[in-house]
């Protein structure tokens, strides 16, 4: 192993007790070795830290770190690459399992093709056992986030519904120039993805080596995640596909986009527009309901009045 490892997986947790072991061995268990493991405790009340600090004893590659409070997912998930300083960085998941030659096909890959900014593989979903339910139907893999074009790649990381599990692939860190790169609004990894897609290409190992768990919470409603992503944002009223538009836009803003792919990259986005109405209606309509609601608590009571319309 060299002194600076080429690789740094990030693992932001948050009660993870259940299923943080086998992710953990998992991780351990890659053939490719030249890696160090930061985690990062958002003030976690089970067994987190407990066993968290095990396995750092047993491993030195294992860099543990425990926030004083809980930050929400977006900050923690940033925390870990803010840790980092290797060339390529890969987000990990408390409750998934990497099979042991993901990383080492990954960075042959990143190696072979420096437009490439990420890779990632196919998925399988697991149950709460670990059982493979069903192979995840990723229509990323077959259209056009591999394209030289900038506007390609963006059109299906905006269109394309998808699980955002390529999140968890390997990405070379030079291309992680957004700040911050998960902002608070839910959906932000969507927005994250999108951006990077402007950066570089996507490649995707085809075999199945990520074990995504199926959990309850994938099948909330967007609104009920807002306290997930930003624990500031609790008393806000949120906007999430409002969210996803901004961010549409300030991710062609900042990318290094030629004039014709920035106008194309908008044209996109105005399509989308008219797809996503629906859900752009219904945001308004429950923000107006939960403005309603909190203007009559607000009213019985009053000394309240501030912080409810916060």
């Amino acid at each position: 192993m060299t002194q600076q490892p080429r690789v740094t997986l990030g693992l932001p947790v948050y009660n993870g007790e259940s299923h943080l072991s086998y992710a953990l061995d998992a991780i351990l268990a890659q053939t490719y070795q030249d890696f160090v493991l930061i985690i990062s405790d958002n003030a976690s009340t089970d067994r987190t830290q407990e066993i968290c600090l095990a396995y750092a004893a047993k491993a030195p590659r294992i860099h543990y770190y425990r926030n004083a409070v809980n930050l929400g997912a977006a900050q923690n998930f940033n925390r870990v690459f803010e840790l980092s300083s290797s060339e390529y960085f890969m987000w990990a998941s408390h409750d998934d399992i990497m099979q042991p030659t993901l990383l080492a096909q990954c960075v042959a890959r990143l190696d072979q093709d420096p437009t490439v900014v990420l890779c990632h593989c196919l998925v399988n979903i697991i149950d709460d056992q670990g059982q493979v339910m069903t192979a995840y139907d990723d229509a990323l893999t077959l259209h056009n986030v591999g394209s030289a074009r900038p506007s390609e790649r963006f059109k299906d990381l905006i269109m394309i519904p998808h699980y955002c599990f390529d999140g968890y692939g390997l990405i070379r860190a030079s291309a992680l120039t957004m700040r911050p790169i998960f902002e608070g609004h839910v959906g932000s990894d969507r927005n994250f993805l999108a951006e990077l897609g402007l950066l570089g290409k996507f490649q995707h190992v085809p075999e199945y080596l990520f074990l995504n768990r199926d959990h309850i919470r994938r099948h909330w409603p967007l609104w009920k995640w807002v306290a997930q992503f930003d624990t500031a944002r609790v008393q806000q009223i949120p906007y999430p596909r409002w969210s996803l538009f901004g961010g549409y836009l300030r991710s062609v803003q900042r990318a290094p986009l030629s004039r014709g792919e920035r106008l194309r990259c908008y044209l996109l986005i105005a399509a989308w527009i008219p797809r996503n109405v629906r859900g752009l209606a219904k945001d308004l309509l429950v923000a107006a309901a939960l403005f309603l609601k909190r203007l009559v608590s607000s009213v019985k009571q009053p000394t309240h009045l501030s912080q409810s319309w916060s």
